[in-house]
């Protein structure tokens, strides 16, 4: 009898996409068993592939376009994805306002902007779809979504009443917000942010203290984004009459989330709960003899939201075996045990430094899988 594997792993990070390893897995599965059958799900859970992922699982399509990257005046390529039937369209942030466009010297998170991320969603409501979907992962910004309500029509205002080209370092010169010119079809467009950070906007573990260092930020700077987002929060609050800035997720993506719930009425789900769904996975899993997942390094985080053990939880309630595989394998795997995990697998052959293992990396988990499949096999 044929044996059904359901090849469903994330990105393993600067060394493969999803759908190049769920191609090595099968590579790799077919030398020890020519006539297995491999149904590739590459994953995401809202950050990096995200769009690929869903592209992928769905039969859809890429448009590119345009768009303003971090920065005021850099313009960049970009694209998103249309599903169902062009109804749903699927964005990444990061594809327009992402940590990786800028150098290193260039990140400074008091500058950047969403507003390439707001250009994004314009598109797509001009595209006609119903829905859009709006991964949060790997942003260089912390302007609270501002400069994506900017492109949607929202202005803000300071105390002369001139426009604030807003970012994260003058959100404080906002006097008032005016949004009667906000694009009117976010009315009819459902938003869902896929996001699996839970961090408040403000505060100890808000936006700023959390994730702004990793932007560029210098302890004093981190003071004054914070400062911003609570100044930016109070504000909505007072002449919006909108409350969210302590909703697990407003935090995701320098506040983005904060500013898509209060701007677009976006609504914050689990990511890799969202590319489950979008890509019917547990159906597929239903058909399976075997399920194998991974990502780049697996360890007691992996059940924090992140895709294997979204994965591993599918097949849990389905009693199929699920065999992980990472580029690292970390402390605390074995309480992952319990919750799926059949096996754990790292794949890197032999001591080497990391370019090396990142180079390698299709090619060790085709090596790594043959050898697990053969003896699952025997």
């Amino acid at each position: 009898m044929t044996k059904i594997f359901v090849l469903a792993p994330d990105s393993f990070k600067e060394s493969m996409t999803a759908e190049q390893a769920c191609c090595a897995m099968q590579r790799g599965i077919n030398t020890a068993i020519a006539d297995a059958q491999c149904i590739h799900v590459p994953m995401a859970d809202g950050g990096e592939g995200t769009v690929d992922a869903l592209v992928s699982a769905r039969n859809g399509r890429k448009i590119h376009f345009e768009v303003t990257g971090p920065l005021i005046g850099q313009n960049i390529q970009s694209y998103l994805g249309l599903i169902d039937e062009g109804k749903t369209a699927v964005i990444e942030m990061a594809m327009a306002n992402g940590i990786h466009l800028l150098e290193k010297s260039q990140r400074n998170p008091l500058v950047t902007t969403t507003l390439g991320t707001g250009e994004m969603i314009k598109t797509a409501l001009e595209l006609g779809v119903s829905k859009i979907i709006i991964g949060l992962g790997g942003s260089v910004t912390n302007d609270a979504g501002a400069g994506m309500a900017l492109a949607l029509g929202a202005k803000f205002l300071d105390k002369n009443m001139h426009i604030v080209d807003v970012c994260g370092g003058q959100l404080e010169q906002i006097e008032t917000i005016d949004i009667s010119q906000l694009d009117h079809r976010l009315k009819q467009t459902e938003i869902v942010i896929a996001s699996d950070v839970t961090n408040p906007l403000c505060g100890a573990s808000g936006a700023a203290y959390v994730f702004a260092p990793q932007k560029g930020a210098t302890p004093e700077m981190v003071e004054k984004l914070d400062r911003n987002l609570r100044y930016f929060a109070d504000l909505v609050k007072q002449q919006l009459n909108i409350d969210v800035a302590d909703v697990h997720g407003a935090g995701a993506a320098g506040g983005l989330g904060f500013g898509l719930m209060v701007f677009t009425g976006a609504k914050i789900r689990s990511g890799v709960d969202i590319v489950i769904e979008e890509t019917q996975l547990a159906e597929k899993i239903a058909k399976a003899d075997y399920v194998l997942t991974g990502e780049g390094g697996i360890d007691f985080q992996t059940k924090f939201g992140k895709t294997p053990f979204g994965v591993a939880q599918v097949a849990k309630n389905l009693n199929k075996p699920v065999i992980a595989f990472a580029g690292y394998v970390g402390q605390g795997v074995e309480e992952l045990y319990t919750d799926g995990f059949s096996a754990i697998f790292g794949i890197v052959d032999g001591a080497c430094d990391l370019q090396t293992a990142l180079k390698q990396g299709e090619k060790n988990l085709q090596r790594c899988c043959e050898n697990v499949i053969r003896l699952l096999n025997v």
